[in-house]
């Protein structure tokens, strides 16, 4: 059986245009505010790949999306938001709950 294709966590953040720099992205991850399936990573390393779910805080919302593919390089935004979809595309965060 051959092994998964998976890429660094911080790498594909960048390439998918959520951070606008690999050391932004290396940040977050390391803070504890990337979840990887699930579990809390601090790992910029850790492996994702095809059928994976990132949750992540992004401008005052929570993203909860789904690995659709790994990219090639950092390209424009249109193939960047190919690489994933959206699961909680209206999930506000705590600064926009209002309460």
């Amino acid at each position: 059986m051959a092994a998964r294709p998976t890429m660094r966590l911080d790498k594909w953040l960048v390439q998918a245009r959520f951070f606008k720099a690999r050391s932004v992205a290396l940040a977050e991850v390391e803070a504890g505010h990337v979840r990887v399936n699930g579990e809390k990573t601090r790992k910029p390393s850790a492996s994702v790949g095809e059928g994976d779910t990132l949750t992540f805080p992004q401008g005052g919302r929570i993203r909860v999306i789904r690995v659709l593919d790994l990219p090639i390089r950092r390209g424009p935004a249109t193939e960047a938001q190919m690489l994933y979809d959206d699961l909680a595309n209206d999930v506000p965060g705590p600064a926009a709950s209002g309460e």
